[in-house]
């Protein structure tokens, strides 16, 4: 399967989003289609052996809209230069409707009408639909081209039954509110432009961290140093980096130390020290040392570029609450113009009753005027039944609450993959975290040497090192990093073989070496000894020679300063927490007891996390999991919330729904919070959302509206949605 975004153009309003997501969707061989509209992009999943790219494009082009493939943020200028176009409209607009309210205010209160009022209101107003106004009749008369209905139908409806109004006042005796239609277009355009700058405040996430990255590298060209634009760095570059300066691109130290800040990518202040063979994120800033920095990955394969697309991918997808809000906009503008309809016929048939509520109102609200005839009062209120109603403010409202969360969620160092994972994570009840890399710092080292053979301390380590040195496990890399600093020289092990959760062997030397647990090697003789290693939070690993009991070396990892604080902090939120690890028990239960976790799931083999998971989720129900290594990606696809540290492999993080960029364990709380505060704001979106739409509409049937004061208020309605999203940015997860 293929993921791949595309931009698109023509939509209006919410309606359009599902018009088009319903049209991916029936392509054949797409699998998954989400349609954004607050960021006007598409994110298609689909089966490349089945369907292409330019039938997606066609099947968007057919229901009357366009697209095209989305090739990275670097084209979001674009959502700047539309802004500037909906500023502009929305500029002459009232440059030309201001003349016509100001002709309606002296008729109003002045009780005069200048010569060829009619004509010149019927002029301008022309100019401010037809012109300015233009597009939303085009897309108005594109949906209805194509069966479909949208926001612009209802705009061009209720703007287009009141210009006609000023038609008729130059063969009937009738009111003319020509000049009421240019203002609706005027605030329709406003609202349009303000909605435009707000959304855009709400993707500054993505813009932020394009900013991030430098724009030129200093690289040594035979031997001299020459300033290139950053595009025109190639993998093995010797990048020279001067401190104050940023790392051009992703790459390894090979010269110099320094401390470097890495707290754009991490959330983290704290400079990071790094020597030689210290990997360096691109974008992170050099804060001492002088560095010669080999490049190692280069544009889309940079950190930041799998940030930016991680964010992207995120904004693109459905938090599931937006399934109702999706189902109720699907059907919402074909219902509000059979209402409208219904209205209209309300009013010339039972004019009595709808005139007492008028009539009650017309002291208290200055627009009601009953005196009209029952057209015209007919007309008024099905006019701004069409203009109140306001599908934009649903298909905003939560598109707009996730675009901000997963902006505020980047800049601390939580990524964000999937929309999902927001709504699920502020309902678990319980997280399990993988001991060795997330609970501990994930770098043990050799604590004790005991042998129980006539082989010494340093034969035993050359033995256990050699044939560890096949094996790619931390306790592992801990032997044989502890061989090399005593200058030990290491023999390779043929015949090797690792046996997952329980140890490794080999051949050294025509001798068989075995290194690992009780589940390997059973032996009664060091019980004793591994005892009081495993009491101590030490993990003791036994060694045979030709399947003798030859010694035991133990390896202590110690809990990561932050797990403590971390696990009370969960704590004191009601959640619940385990570890996880195929650890012994003893060493597992001594570490648990140091962070305050009571629940120790020990010994359990990478192939039994998933199981244990499932057992979880029976007696809790939503089950986050924390973790770091390849034996940890199952168990965070099976939970319902995986969480991978950053510090860990890119297997799990690609199997994981949040990353941690910064593998501190504190993180995982603000992320909690991070989704319980976004959640809230996407639950009042939609209730302003609705709550505006059930009270105004029936205002609209009543008479009690005016389609000036109406079009304002559904303007508002969006508007008000974006902001109050916007307003996640004041969050402080850190407390």
């Amino acid at each position: 399967m293929e993921k791949k975004i595309f931009t698109l153009e023509g939509m209006s309003c919410a309606s359009c989003a599902q018009t088009i997501e319903k049209a991916l969707k029936a392509c054949d061989g797409v699998v998954e289609a989400s349609v954004n509209f607050a960021t006007k992009k598409a994110t298609v999943t689909f089966d490349p052996s089945r369907t292409t790219e330019d039938a997606i494009i066609k099947a968007v082009n057919d229901v009357g809209y366009k697209a095209k493939l989305y090739e990275g943020s670097n084209e979001d200028h674009e959502e700047e230069r539309l802004m500037l176009q909906a500023n502009k409209k929305m500029f002459w607009a009232w440059c030309i409707t201001a003349p016509v309210i100001l002709l309606m205010l002296i008729e109003m209160f002045l009780g005069k009408t200048i010569p060829g009022y009619d004509i010149i209101v019927l002029v301008l107003s022309s100019t401010v639909l037809f012109g300015v106004g233009l597009d939303t009749f085009k897309s108005a008369a594109k949906s209805i081209v194509h069966g479909k209905t949208n926001m612009d139908v209802l705009i061009a409806l209720g703007t287009g039954a009141s210009y006609a109004t000023g038609i008729a006042t130059l063969f009937l005796e009738i009111s003319n509110y020509a000049g009421v239609a240019a203002m609706i277009m005027a605030f329709h355009l406003t609202g349009r432009y303000i909605e435009a700058k707000a959304k855009g405040r709400a993707s500054e996430a993505i813009k932020k961290l394009l900013e991030l990255g430098a724009k030129t590298a200093r690289v040594l060209v035979e031997g001299e140093e020459r300033e290139i634009p950053i595009e025109d760095v190639v993998v093995d570059d010797i990048m020279i980096v001067k401190p104050g300066e940023k790392i051009p691109t992703d790459g390894v130290i090979i010269e110099g130390a320094s401390a470097i800040d890495e707290s754009m990518a991490t959330g983290e202040s704290i400079p990071v020290s790094k020597k030689i063979g210290d990997d360096v994120i691109g974008a992170t800033i050099n804060q001492q040392g002088l560095l010669k920095v080999r490049a190692t990955k280069i544009g889309k394969d940079t950190f930041l570029s799998q940030i930016i697309k991680m964010v992207e991918e995120c904004q693109g997808s459905k938090v599931p609450i937006q399934e109702f809000a999706d189902k109720v906009t699907g059907i919402f503008v074909p219902t509000v113009l059979v209402i409208a309809v219904l209205t209209f016929l309300s009013w010339v048939l039972f004019p009595a009753t709808l005139n007492i509520i008028a009539s009650r109102a017309q002291n208290v609200i200055p627009w009601i005027n009953i005196d009209h005839g029952i057209v015209t009062l007919a007309l008024l209120s099905t006019i701004s039944v069409l203009v109140i109603a306001c599908p934009c403010a649903l298909g905003l409202a939560t598109p707009t609450a996730l675009m901000v969360g997963t902006g505020v969620g980047a800049e601390h160092g939580i990524l964000i993959r999937a929309g999902a994972a927001i709504q699920t994570l502020k309902d678990v009840h319980t997280i399990v975290f993988d001991k060795t890399g997330t609970i501990t710092k994930g770098s043990p080292e050799v604590t004790d040497i005991i042998t129980m053979s006539e082989i010494d301390q340093h034969e035993l380590l050359r033995l256990a090192a050699s044939v560890e040195s096949g094996s790619e496990h931390p306790l592992a890399a801990a032997i044989v990093a502890d061989a090399k600093n005593k200058g030990i020289k290491l023999s390779y092990p043929s015949q090797f073989e690792a046996i997952p959760g329980k140890g490794v062997s080999g051949v050294i030397e025509d001798t068989k070496i075995s290194v690992g647990s009780r589940k390997l090697i059973k032996n009664t003789k060091a019980d004793e000894t591994m005892s009081l290693l495993e009491k101590d939070a030490k993990t003791a690993m036994l060694i045979t020679v030709n399947n003798e009991i030859a010694g035991v070396i133990a390896v202590a990892d110690t809990a990561k300063e932050e797990s403590v604080n971390a696990i009370a902090e969960l704590t004191k939120m009601g959640i619940a927490t385990v570890m996880i690890t195929g650890d012994n028990k003893s060493t597992a239960e001594a570490i648990a007891k140091k962070v305050g976790i009571t629940r120790v799931l020990a010994e359990v083999l990478p192939d039994g996390k998933v199981a244990e998971i499932k057992t979880l989720q029976k007696e809790f129900g939503l089950v986050a999991m924390v973790g770091d290594g390849i034996n940890d990606a199952p168990a965070l696809k099976q939970a319902n919330v995986g969480i991978a540290l950053g510090t860990g492999t890119d297997i799990a993080m690609e199997s994981s729904d949040v990353t941690l960029v910064s593998g501190n364990l504190m993180a995982v709380v603000q992320a909690i919070k991070l989704s319980k505060a976004t959640f809230k704001k996407i639950r009042q979106n939609l209730f302003w959302a609705y709550g505006y739409n059930i009270a105004a509409i029936p205002l609209a049937i009543l008479g009690l509206m005016h389609p000036v004061i109406a079009e304002i208020a559904m303007a508002g309605s969006s508007i008000s949605v974006v902001f109050n999203a916007n307003s996640l940015k004041t969050l402080n997860i850190d407390h």
